[in-house]
This record gives C-alpha cells, structure tokens and sequence, in this order.
C-alpha cells in the first residue's frame, strides 16, 4: 500500500487538493484509492504565507517507486507548482509518505518520507485511514499522534 501527503495553500486550495484527488483516483495504475478528511493546518516554515489544506490518501499502485514520483510530480506541475523557497507556499504538493514496509534511499526519493513523525498535519491525516499501522520504528501511527501537537489542525470537511 501507498500513502501520500497532499498539500496546497494557493490558488483555491481546496479546489487543487479535489482535483488531485479526482485525477489520482481515476489514474489507471492506481487503485483503491481512499482518502482522509481534509484539514486546515498553518505552515510549516515561513510564516508569511496562507495556511494549508492537507490530507493523506492510500492506495496501491502497479508503478514502481520513481516511476510513482515522476506521476505525483507531473500532477503538481499541471498545478502549476513553483519552487520559490525552501517550505515555501505551493499551488500542490504530493509526498510519498510510505510505500509498503519499503525502505529507499535514492537521490530523488526517501521512503518513509523523513520528516513525516514530525508532522501533525501528515500523521492525524494518516491516523484517519490506518491508525493501527506500526511504522518502522515499531510504533503505530495513533501512538504518533498522541506525542505531536495537533491544535493548529481543524477538520475542513470528508472527501
């Protein structure tokens, strides 16, 4: 199984995380396809920008990993992402968060994704669908949730 972060904080975030959804769910080489509630979350980083939609989604998918990441990525530029600054506000931003038990290590892809345990507005979304699921680190995500600060986060609405 597949997971991914989804993000957007321009451009109607709402519509551009509704729309990712839509094209990801219908892709071919995707199937199953579930997705979290969708929440608002403040940035990560610098302050001045608008706060963010987020959400997790899983599914299992019949490409391999950096064929996966080139499709999420040809996905965030037809949202027209743009790469001003390092956690910077983006139109899209889709994560591969965790491919099975899989570990990789590649120059354009880490799996699981680093900074994923550090993130309210990634592990309550990943709780929704798998709260039960132990990480590698041996511990489930709802025991993640527990020990990270989730005020920011205010559930927008069910996909």
């Amino acid at each position: 199984m597949v997971y991914i972060g989804l993000g957007s904080n321009l451009n109607d975030p709402l519509t551009q995380l509704k729309d990712a959804i839509s094209y990801l769910s219908a892709h071919p080489s995707i199937e199953s396809f579930e997705c979290s509630r969708l929440y608002s979350s403040k940035p990560v980083g610098p302050q001045d920008q608008p706060d963010y939609i987020n959400a997790v989604a899983r599914f299992s998918s019949t490409l391999p990993p950096i064929e996966l990441l080139d499709l999420l990525q040809s996905v965030e530029q037809n949202h027209h992402r743009v790469r001003e600054r390092h956690w910077g506000p983006r139109t899209l931003d889709l994560d591969i968060l965790l491919i099975d038990r899989e570990t990789i290590s590649h120059p354009r892809l880490n799996v699981p994704h680093p900074f994923m345990l550090e993130r309210g507005f990634v592990i309550q979304p990943l709780s929704d669908l798998a709260p039960e699921l132990l990480l590698s680190n041996g511990k489930s995500v709802e025991e993640h949730v527990k020990q990270l600060d989730t005020s920011d986060l205010v559930s927008i609405e069910k996909e």
